[in-house]
């Protein structure tokens, strides 16, 4: 909200969206989830491995009869585009959740918490 005030009274508007180009695709990713198209958990940060001291990408697990249409075509497109990875079990699916963060952690793999810091903020 600070640098929303401060960009628009110091006249930075442009400057300023280039701060928030993370968040914007964050959002945008997040849609599907937050929408309710494909389900949400309660914690979509990654999981800590304890004993390699890495970030894992979280996951939801949920039937494919829990979708709907636009559910489907989402799971289709999000794999074709390298932004989640699906594993499809007897009857569930597992699933990556969509935030910026697994997305880094899936081209990356897993990786030490101020590593994954630091290509946020190359990215």
């Amino acid at each position: 909200m600070t640098f929303a005030a401060l960009g628009i009274l110091g006249h930075f508007s442009k400057t300023m969206l280039m701060f928030f180009i993370p968040q914007i695709f964050n959002f945008i990713l997040s849609v599907p989830q937050l929408f309710h198209m494909l389900p949400c958990p309660r914690h979509r940060l990654p999981r800590l491995h304890p004993t390699e001291d890495k970030l894992v990408m979280s996951t939801v697990k949920f039937k494919q009869s829990d979708l709907g249409k636009l559910g489907r075509m989402f799971l289709f497109v999000l794999p074709k585009l390298g932004l989640t990875k699906i594993t499809v079990d007897d009857e569930h699916i597992t699933m990556t959740n969509l935030t910026i963060l697994n997305v880094i952690l899936r081209v990356m793999g897993d990786t030490h918490e101020q590593t994954l810091t630091t290509y946020l903020l190359l990215l």
